[in-house]
């Protein structure tokens, strides 16, 4: 399993917790503000799971990866770099664009890279460039998300390719985590799972919000960014719109609903899988919990399959 980047909500607390129970921690390089504070965090990050490491050297504690926006509009994107290269970020994450000098770069201290893809396409640009891997965001993935389903886009994708997969979209159980590798996927890519999560860094009433949604309660949209993606419709509400009557385009530098309301800040992404979430434990049990739904999962199909051999 692979947390993704969310975000605001993403930060050293919630990637040393998800790194501590075995799976890949992530988060964006964006959310360090100002850019100088990145430094704090990788720091932060790093000496934290060195002292787990020596202080458990038999436990199994993942690797962390940072999220990098490979776009003309992010002109951090150099001095982020420099910072991953100084502390050795083992995982770089990397969205928007295929990301060409950045697989360099990475590659250069042994970092691996995974690309961000919505489509066969950008798949394939990804791997021009080098990557390590694909993730591929399916439809009803929380925030940004393309309209394929999973089923289409991954297996089309393992047509060309054999390489890792990380597949994003609805996955908040273990049987759905199941479901990913059953139809191709070598990693499951979970975001909106972890937002109720002690240690993420989300205001209560998103967390209330994500507790008490369903699918229903999904809205997708390209107002807020100029990309599609998928929202929360309370906090749409809350903002003073209609969920109904969204126009398209790009209003996320406006504001809308009173003079404080930021659609960046205060329009909440979620994916379709919200229905399946209905508490806000810690990271361990949220992970420990999707390893034993997994085993169940996997244990019943066994048990199915054989009354027909």
């Amino acid at each position: 399993m692979i947390g993704a980047p969310l975000f605001i909500i993403s930060h050293p607390p919630l990637v040393i917790a998800q790194c501590l129970a075995g799976i890949v921690g992530s988060f964006p390089a964006l959310n360090a503000r100002p850019k100088e504070q990145l430094d704090e965090l990788l720091a932060e990050i790093v000496e934290t799971l060195d002292r787990a490491r020596e202080v458990e050297p038999e436990r199994r504690i993942a690797p962390f990866a940072v999220n990098q926006i490979v776009h003309a509009s992010n002109d951090r994107l150099e001095h982020d770099m420099f910072a991953c290269e100084k502390y050795r970020v083992p995982m770089l994450i990397t969205s928007l664009r295929a990301p060409g000098d950045v697989v360099k770069q990475a590659h250069a201290w042994g970092a691996l890279v995974f690309h961000d893809v919505i489509s066969v396409r950008h798949a394939e640009k990804a791997l021009e460039a080098g990557v390590d891997g694909l993730i591929l965001v399916c439809s009803g993935a929380g925030g940004h998300a393309e309209a394929l389903f999973p089923f289409a886009l991954s297996r089309k994708v393992r047509q060309s390719y054999d390489g890792p997969i990380a597949l994003s979209g609805l996955i908040a159980h273990g049987a759905t985590a199941l479901a990913a590798q059953a139809i191709g996927a070598d990693f499951a890519y979970v975001g909106t799972r972890f937002i109720t999560t002690a240690e993420a860094r989300a205001v209560s009433e998103y967390k209330d919000m994500v507790v008490a949604s369903t699918a229903k309660d999904i809205v997708y949209s390209s107002l807020f960014t100029g990309i599609l993606g998928n929202y929360l419709r309370g906090s749409i509400e809350r903002a003073g719109l209609d969920p109904e009557q969204l126009a398209s385009g790009n209003k996320s530098q406006m504001s809308f609903g009173g003079a404080h309301t930021k659609a960046w800040r205060d329009i909440w992404g979620a994916s379709q899988g919200v229905g399946q979430i209905s508490d806000a434990p810690s990271v361990g049990a949220v992970v420990e919990r999707m390893r034993d739904e997994y085993l169940a999962a996997r244990a019943a199909t066994w048990r199915e399959s054989a009354k027909y051999v």
